[in-house]
């Protein structure tokens, strides 16, 4: 018996979330049933974290103890070939027996897409959430600046546990525009409260819009203005990557 770390790209527009639910899809449960014809045989695997419903993920961190006579490489292969086209294996490693992909990660990186255009765009709204009026990328990027570092973030997002602590630390934040009308969040940080990234975009948004001004972000950080309203569709969203010692 030996545990094994996988990092897992989806699509998430078809899923409730990551974590498994009595009645709907969910990538935890996706990824049981894979495992099943495999020998798998406990209760529940590990993961990195809980993406919302239909929020993306390329780098994805879940966990498992498997009793496989192969080569990760094998193991690889034979967990694709069970997932749906939804769900995807990107790597698989040996880990440590007592490896938890959740308490033992140092940062989490995700991505916000959107693009401004007047007029929908279905294949790109998949992925991206579409914004217009336009937004101006300076006024974004002193929102960003704006978020970095350690801050209570209890108007951005809720704990996992009733009564746990809002501090986060931003290690990075930024905005990049990658074509004409389109634009990326990369946010990096040691935790995210539920919701936090999106209600950072949104409120960015808002104010890249000329709506708000960029010191409503300040205000949002001392606790002035109460809970953002302003949140972020799913589909943009994107769990980049997981990063450990």
């Amino acid at each position: 018996m030996a545990r094994y770390k996988v990092i897992l790209a989806y699509d998430g527009a078809a899923f409730s979330g990551m974590q498994r639910q009595a009645n709907s899809r969910s990538v935890q449960a996706v990824v049981e049933d894979a495992l099943r014809p495999l020998g798998w045989r406990d209760k529940s695997i590990l993961a990195a974290g809980r993406t919302d419903a239909g929020v993306h993920a390329r780098g994805q961190v879940m966990a498992f103890d498997l009793d496989w006579a192969h080569s990760p490489e094998d193991l690889l292969n034979a967990l694709n070939a069970e997932l749906p086209l939804d769900v995807a294996a990107q790597r698989v490693f040996r880990a440590a027996d007592d490896f938890h992909p959740r308490y033992d990660a140092k940062a989490r990186i995700y991505e916000y897409r959107l693009f401004c255009q007047p007029q929908r765009d279905p294949l790109r709204e998949r992925i991206a959430w579409r914004v217009w009026p336009a937004v101006k990328i300076n006024r974004l990027r002193v929102c960003a600046r704006a978020l970095r570092g350690a801050h209570d973030f209890a108007a951005f997002g809720s704990p996992s546990q009733k009564g746990g602590s809002t501090q986060r630390n931003v290690l990075r934040a930024e905005w990049r525009k990658v074509a004409e009308d389109d634009f990326v969040f990369a946010v990096q940080a040691n935790a995210f409260l539920y919701h936090m990234a999106r209600r950072m975009v949104g409120l960015q948004v808002k104010i890249g819009q000329g709506l708000a001004e960029p010191s409503t972000i300040n205000r949002a950080l001392r606790g002035e203005i109460g809970k953002v309203r302003e949140l972020a569709p799913p589909q943009g969203l994107c769990l980049v990557a997981v990063e450990y010692d």
